[in-house]
């Protein structure tokens, strides 16, 4: 008997902690359980090949919105060539509506429903052993022999000291980025948000974090992402851990932290004000700077507190600072949107993260949708299409801008020369539009441009707002090249410099 456990990553260095962990608590099953891992840029017929060549003798799929078009494609074609091998969804993207899921797609024998550990054991046990029918396993729907559909009660949340460490055998994730979780739910009631469905917030205890943590840091693991949904919902157990990173800092693991900006004490900046450059790095959603925005989505976030934090952060020059905002959101027209951007923007994190809004089911913000004429794709990622506020076409122009501000800000790349065009705009925001206006009359967008062509192409734009300081330009790209590239020779536009 082989149970094969798939995952989709969106990118090769991603690993899927989901996978690893169902098949770390399933470990009396070990010999028999197989994890198979690719990403979103194999092409499909490659990962159906390689399944099949597998002869699972049970197939479970892990579901997210940036997979579920290849897992909806593959379940269907899998079906046919192994018409016997039963075929089962865990995730977040078919937990919600999992009945009408397996109407819709009846290849598929079963989905598990949300938290997925002991559920994935029970399972494990009906295929290898027959020794639990499933009407008796909580947590799963199922389609039964006659080819009902039934939905068994739900699973009661576990403790999160039962879950195993699953990356013991570290070779394995070997230039990935490792997933950690000290916690799951959120306290919160995020309105576009799933984890404020689980509004319980259960911690792993901090001595056998700290175990694992040292793990890490021996294994001198690059970095670890904490998939935590508000690190520092509970301030002492963040506390905690941040000070046993700072003390056993092995000068090469970088921690990776989603958090509430606004939530952080003295104490905690006094931790981080010590850390090594590089030991950690912060992703803060601000979302929005609307307060009506705010109230609407049901988000706690006090601006004021938020950019007082930010910039006494950007002060100890120690520290990354990834800050979010999402474009959609209920009250967000376009304007109020470019404020949110200039706000964010002048915080000048290391990273503004442009979003759109992803209309998920089982959300309030899925619920809502019709009253705020909220058009969105109908198959994954469920992204705004308009809002009662924002038009497609201003969507789209927002997008241009997330285009440019990835291409020019978030790259760190051109840092000297943006400074100085954003002078001859009124704002940051109206700078980026302007500069994705460029590159779409240009016949640029869409295009994948070498560094040294993206460095031309701004040189261009220069050229045509503020030709009589061409030669500053000139001078100012160059600066920021030889700041990250070692040429050579010069460029053929700084030739004459």
């Amino acid at each position: 008997m082989k149970i094969l456990l798939v995952a989709i990553n969106a990118k090769y260095i991603h690993s899927n902690l989901a996978v690893y962990s169902l098949a770390a608590y399933a470990g009396i099953y070990a010999g028999q359980i197989e994890i198979a891992e690719f990403t979103i840029n194999h092409y499909e017929d490659y990962i159906l090949e390689e399944i099949y060549k597998k002869k699972p003798d049970v197939i479970a799929f892990s579901c997210y919105i940036w997979n579920f078009n290849y897992v909806r494609n593959l379940v269907v074609d899998l079906k046919k060539l192994l018409p016997n091998v039963p075929i089962w969804a865990g995730g977040p993207e078919v937990s919600y509506d999992a009945a009408c899921l397996l109407e819709n797609l009846p290849q598929m024998q079963g989905v598990m429903v949300l938290e997925g550990e002991k559920t994935f054991l029970e399972l494990a046990s009906h295929y290898i052993d027959e020794a639990m029918p499933l009407e008796e396993i909580k947590g799963i729907a199922y389609r039964t022999d006659d080819n009902c559909i039934l939905q068994n009660s739900p699973r009661e949340q576990m403790n999160m000291d039962d879950i195993p460490f699953c990356y013991f055998d570290i070779e394995k994730f070997k230039n990935k980025i490792i997933y950690y979780e000290t916690s799951r739910g959120c306290p919160f009631s995020c309105s576009y948000c799933l984890s404020s469905i689980d509004k319980k917030v259960r911690f792993r205890s901090l001595e056998l974090v700290k175990k694992e943590l040292l793990f890490f840091i021996d294994h001198k693991i690059p970095q670890v992402k904490f998939v935590d949904r508000t690190f520092n919902c509970n301030a002492k157990h963040a506390r905690e851990i941040w000070r046993y990173i700072l003390e056993n800092d092995n000068g090469i693991t970088n921690f990776h932290f989603e958090i509430g900006a606004d939530l952080l004490k003295e104490e905690d900046l006094e931790l981080m004000s010590r850390m090594r450059p590089g030991l950690i790095q912060l992703e803060i959603g601000v979302q929005s700077t609307n307060d009506a925005t705010i109230l609407e989505i049901n988000r706690a976030m006090d601006f004021t507190m938020l950019r007082s934090v930010v910039e006494k952060i950007n002060s100890f020059e120690n520290i990354h600072q990834h800050l979010d905002l999402i474009a959609g959101l209920p009250y967000e027209g376009f304007q109020s949107f470019k404020k949110s951007f200039n706000d964010v923007y002048s915080l000048r994190p290391e990273q503004l993260q442009l979003g759109f809004l992803k209309v998920l089911k089982g959300s309030q913000m899925h619920n809502m949708a019709d009253e705020y004429d909220l058009l969105y794709r109908s198959n994954p990622v469920y992204e705004v299409l308009s809002t009662k506020w924002l038009s497609h076409d201003e969507i789209l122009q927002i997008k241009k801008t997330e285009e440019m501000v990835e291409l020019y800000y978030n790259s760190n790349q051109f840092t000297m020369t943006i400074r100085q065009l954003e002078l001859l705009f009124e704002n940051a925001f109206d700078f980026y539009s302007a500069l994705g206006d460029f590159y779409e009359k240009k016949g640029y967008a869409g295009a994948s441009h070498s560094r040294i062509v993206r460095y031309e192409i701004l040189l261009e734009f220069a050229k045509a707002h503020d030709w009589e300081k061409t030669c500053v330009y000139k001078e100012l790209l160059l600066y920021d090249l030889y700041l990250r590239e070692n040429l050579k020779s010069r460029p053929n536009w700084a030739a004459d410099l």
